[in-house]
C-alpha cells in the first residue's frame, strides 16, 4: 500500500506525531493508500518554512515576473505530462467519472498558463493629483501578501487546489496548502510536480490532516497573513473568527442552495438537459449546483415528467468506466444525503424518482445514491433551505416573474443561479435581481479561468479566478511622489 508524506521546506517528511490516516475508494469501500496525518506542530514547521522563504531567502518573492511566469508554465507542462495519472487519482479517491476528472486536469493546466500570462501584463495605475503641496503624482504597486494558508474541499480535489495555488504563487506569495483528508492523492502528485520543476524550498508547503486540528491551526496561526478556504459556511465562519486574531486577509467560497428558474417559454428539452448538468454533474457534490428548480406553472408537469425520465436513465457505476454518475465521496456523506431524502419525504414533498442507495452489481459496496427528484416542495422544507451536496433536486412552481425572483432569493446563500427563457428582457431583468455571484442564462455550470468566481451573502467573501483571483493574493501599495521637491511654504505666514 502506498504511503504519502507531507512536503515542507522542500522535503518529504512524516508528521511530528508519525500518525497515519487511510483514504478509501468510494466505489468499493476499499483502502487505497495511507498518508501522513498532520498536527498543529506540523503547521508550525510549514509556516516557519514559508516565512523564511518569503522574508529571508526571498527566492520566489523577488523573482521577476518573466521568470516566475516561466515556472508556472513548466508546472502546466508537467501537469499535462502526468494528466492521465492525475485524473485516475481523482477518480479513485473522490468518485467522479473519469471524463469529469480529465476535464478538471485540463482546466488546471489552463489555469496555471492563464496566471503565467497575467502576471506579465500591465497592472496598477498612475494618477496626477492636486498641486497643493507641489506637483504630485500617485501610483499603485501590487505586491504579494506574504505567507498564505490555502484550504480546499474534496469535491474537486485537484482543481480547487489549482484555483488557489496558481494565483497565490503567481503573485509571489509563499504558501501552506491543506487538501481535504477525504482526497489527498492528486495534491501529493501536484507537489511532486512542484519539486520536479524546481520550485524554491518553502515557497509551497503541503500539510495534510483533519480540518478541526490542522485547519484551525492554519487559520489562527500568527505567522499566517492570509487564509483562503472553500467549503461549508459553518467552517468559513470559524475561519473568520480565527483570522481575527491577527486581522488576516481572508477569502471564502462557501455553501450554496442555488436557484434554477425556468419560464414557460424556455426550450423544454434544453432546459431539462441543463438542469440535469446543474444538479447531477459530479454526483451533485458541487457548491454551485442548481439544487432548487423553480419552474413556471405552464410547463411544470411536462418539465417534471421529462426530468424524471432522464434522471431514471442515468447510468451509475465504477467511475473508471465513465458512467453518468459515480459514488458519493464517503459512507458518512452518503448517509447524510440519504438522511435528507428521508426528511424530505417526512416533510411532505413528493418523491418523483430515486431516493435510495444504489447497490446493484459492482456497486454493492460503494457509496452510490440514485438521482433524486422531489416535486411540490415548499420554501420551509429543510431539503429546500439546506445544502444537501448530493444528487437531490427540489421543484417549486411559480406564476409571475416577481414571484420567481422572490422564491429564488429566499435563501441565506448567494453563490449561483440561472434563468431559462426565450425572452431577452425577462432574462436580463431576472438575472439582475438574483442575489448571487455566478449566474447563467439558458445554460448551467460553465466556468472559465478568465471570469471571477464567488458568492453573495453566506456564500462567501472575495473572488477566485480571473484578474480578481490574482488581486485576492496581492496587497496594493500607494506611492506618492513630489515632482517639485523643496519647501512648500506651509510654515511661512
Amino acid at each position: 500500500m502506498n504511503y504519502y508524506k507531507m512536503y515542507i521546506d522542500g522535503q518529504w517528511v512524516d508528521s511530528v506525531s508519525k500518525d497515519r490516516q487511510k483514504t478509501l475508494n468510494p466505489a468499493t469501500g476499499e483502502v487505497i493508500a495511507e498518508f501522513s496525518n498532520g498536527t498543529p506542530e506540523d503547521v508550525d514547521l510549514a509556516v516557519a518554512a514559508a516565512w523564511r522563504s518569503f522574508y529571508e531567502t526571498r527566492d520566489w518573492r523577488d523573482m521577476d515576473s518573466q521568470s516566475r511566469g516561466d515556472f508556472l508554465l513548466k508546472i502546466a507542462d508537467a501537469i499535462e505530462a502526468h494528466k492521465d495519472e492525475l485524473a485516475y487519482l481523482d477518480t479513485i479517491d473522490m468518485g467522479k467519472p473519469l471524463r469529469e476528472a480529465e476535464a478538471d486536469i485540463d482546466d488546471g493546466i489552463h489555469c496555471f498558463r492563464y496566471y503565467a500570462s497575467l502576471i506579465k501584463t500591465p497592472h496598477g495605475g498612475v494618477y496626477e493629483v492636486n498641486e497643493g503641496f507641489g506637483k504630485m503624482h500617485s501610483y499603485t504597486l501590487h505586491e504579494p501578501v506574504g505567507v498564505c494558508a490555502l484550504i480546499t474541499p474534496w469535491n474537486y480535489p485537484f482543481l480547487m487546489g489549482v484555483w488557489k495555488l496558481a494565483p497565490a504563487l503567481a503573485a509571489g506569495n509563499s504558501v501552506i496548502y491543506k487538501p481535504s483528508s477525504n482526497c489527498v492523492l492528486s495534491s501529493v502528485k501536484l507537489f511532486e510536480i512542484f519539486e520536479e520543476v524546481g520550485l524554491p524550498a518553502g515557497a509551497a508547503n503541503l500539510v495534510m490532516g483533519p480540518g478541526g486540528a490542522v485547519g484551525d491551526a492554519m487559520s489562527s496561526h500568527p505567522g499566517v497573513e492570509m487564509v483562503t478556504f472553500t467549503g461549508s459556511t459553518a467552517v468559513g465562519q470559524s475561519i473568520m473568527r480565527n483570522a481575527a486574531s491577527n486581522v488576516k486577509k481572508i477569502g471564502l467560497e462557501l455553501g450554496g442552495k442555488s436557484p434554477n428558474v425556468i419560464f414557460d417559454d424556455a426550450d423544454l428539452e434544453g432546459a431539462v438537459e441543463w438542469a440535469m448538468i446543474g444538479i447531477f454533474l459530479n454526483q451533485g457534490e458541487v457548491c454551485s449546483a442548481g439544487s432548487r428548480i423553480i419552474v413556471q406553472e405552464g410547463i411544470h408537469d411536462a418539465f417534471v415528467k421529462r426530468l424524471a425520465e432522464k434522471a431514471n436513465a442515468i447510468t451509475i457505476g465504477n467511475p473508471l468506466n465513465n458512467p453518468d454518475m459515480g459514488p458519493l465521496v464517503s459512507e458518512s456523506h452518503m448517509n447524510k444525503v440519504l438522511g435528507y431524502i428521508r426528511k424530505g419525504i417526512e416533510e411532505g414533498a413528493e418523491l418523483v424518482c430515486g431516493g435510495e442507495r444504489y447497490t446493484e452489481g459492482e456497486c454493492a459496496k460503494g457509496y452510490f445514491v440514485r438521482p433524486t427528484v422531489f416535486d411540490h416542495c415548499t420554501s420551509d422544507m429543510a431539503i429546500v433551505r439546506e445544502e444537501i451536496f448530493g444528487p437531490v433536486v427540489t421543484v417549486q412552481t411559480f406564476r409571475t416573474k416577481e414571484e420567481a425572483i422572490a422564491m429564488a432569493n429566499d435563501t441565506e446563500y448567494g453563490l449561483a443561479g440561472a434563468v431559462f427563457t426565450s425572452d431577452v428582457t425577462t432574462a436580463m431583468t431576472v438575472i439582475k435581481e438574483l442575489r448571487a455571484g455566478i449566474t447563467w442564462i439558458n445554460c448551467y455550470n460553465p466556468t472559465f479561468n478568465e471570469a471571477p468566481w464567488g458568492g453573495y451573502k453566506k456564500s462567501g467573501i472575495g473572488r477566485e479566478l480571473g484578474v480578481h483571483g490574482l488581486e485576492e493574493y496581492q496587497e496594493i501599495k500607494q506611492i506618492n511622489i513630489n515632482l517639485t521637491p523643496g519647501p512648500v511654504g506651509w510654515y511661512e505666514h
